[in-house]
């Protein structure tokens, strides 16, 4: 590559993915050939378990355009895919997983639709070659991602998307800790598209998302973008205490109406007990919509340290500085 800016960069994070990289980058290059630009691609390595370091490290010798960049431990794929956006310099750049399910064939279709005008071009996953139970429960997680966070996602689209620089460098000034790659894109606004692509079934292995993983995810996605979860705490919290009040109303209608008791000072406890416990996790939500925050906003951690970087050509610098704009 020469020193002028790629007119396209191509991030992917890598994950258990060592007998698929040398397939991906050699239909990852022929793909880009065919475009007739200047393309730089970063892999980064989410310290990976297997060899996939070794193959990366093998194939940016093989191709020049290839910078290979390893995280000093796991972060996960939202924050590797961080780390990838920090490094390029292309006027468009595509974010795409590692297993051969996006496949570089269809990089030029979403690069023709993004120069029609468009700012962010979205990969929709029609017809889906994952099992059924990974398809229904990725609807069910937008849905209560929907109910909790407030930003409607769609199903069907994964993180293989292209985007303009400008959409990029505003990513890269959010430094919140609690990624979401896709509601933050969502979340800047700029110009969408959306394009029908072909998917695949995964090249070999599994997924590396387990349940425990994909409710981290779930987590950090509605912590990062809504406190609907301490206000329904709240609401809840105030349910209970109209209900106490609402009961103790009707035990003593009953008393002086029916002049009938219970077990004498039961019903007067379980009063107490509801009307006290629902006005402490009334103010325990209050308190923890200001605390959350702060806790969040005050750590400062990096969002991620990087290890390695290996590199044929000269290898691309961070533009984020960690220790001023990051944090997790």
């Amino acid at each position: 590559m020469n020193n002028e800016r790629p007119y396209l960069s191509i991030v992917i994070p890598v994950f258990r993915a060592e007998k698929i990289l040398p397939v991906l980058c050699e239909r990852l290059t022929a793909s880009l050939r065919t475009l007739n630009v200047e393309y730089e691609i970063v892999l980064i390595d989410d310290r990976s378990p297997d060899k996939s370091w070794e193959v990366m490290q093998r194939m940016t010798v093989l191709y020049p355009t290839i910078t290979a960049v390893r995280l000093s431990r796991n972060f996960g794929q939202h924050y590797a895919l961080t780390a990838g956006l920090d490094f390029v310099s292309g006027e468009w750049t595509v974010t795409m997983d590692c297993d051969l399910q996006d496949q570089p064939e269809e990089i030029p279709k979403l690069l023709a639709m993004a120069e029609q005008g468009n700012d962010v071009v979205l990969a929709r996953r029609m017809d889906r070659k994952d099992r059924w139970t990974k398809r229904w429960s990725s609807r069910f997680f937008y849905q209560v991602y929907f109910l909790l966070s407030g930003l409607r996602m769609d199903p069907t689209v994964g993180c293989f998307r292209i985007m303009r620089r400008t959409v990029v460098e505003g990513y890269r000034n959010m430094g919140e800790g609690s990624r979401h790659f896709g509601g933050l894109i969502h979340w800047l606004g700029f110009r969408t598209a959306y394009v029908d692509v072909a998917h695949a079934a995964r090249y070999e292995g599994l997924s590396s998302y387990k349940f425990h993983a994909l409710l981290r995810l779930a987590i950090n996605g509605i912590v990062a973008f809504s406190n609907r979860p301490l206000y329904f705490s709240v609401a809840l919290s105030l349910i209970m205490f109209l209900f106490s009040v609402g009961f103790g109303v009707c035990v003593l209608i009953s008393y002086l109406v029916h002049h009938t008791v219970a077990v004498p000072g039961w019903m007067s406890l379980s009063i107490l007990t509801m009307f006290i416990g629902s006005l402490i996790l009334l103010n325990v939500g209050i308190l923890g919509i200001y605390i959350g925050r702060i806790y969040n906003e005050t750590k400062r951690r990096p969002l991620y340290v990087v290890d390695q970087i290996v590199a044929t050509a000269p290898a691309p610098l961070p533009r984020r500085d960690l220790t001023k704009t990051s944090h997790r």
